[in-house]
């Protein structure tokens, strides 16, 4: 997962001179929607690996209450 978001990254970059280049409109927009698109692609991919990671945690065990105990017996 992180060599992609790597790669998202880079292609983020990549868009952000694009887009600042001033060639002239049109590939200023289209990099201007390239940087739109692949910083959602980013934020996804950290979101995704963070609910990826949150899965392998161990989960705490709840504590039974003595009152509980009580009643069973």
């Amino acid at each position: 997962m992180s060599a992609t978001n790597a790669i998202s990254g880079i292609s983020l970059v990549g868009s952000l001179v694009t887009a600042g280049a001033h060639y002239n409109t049109v590939s200023t927009w289209l990099g201007f929607i390239a940087v739109i698109a692949s910083t959602i692609n980013v934020v996804g991919g950290f979101m995704i690996t963070d609910r990826m990671l949150r899965m392998f945690k161990k989960q705490p065990v709840p504590k039974k209450d003595s009152t509980e105990e009580q009643e069973r017996a």
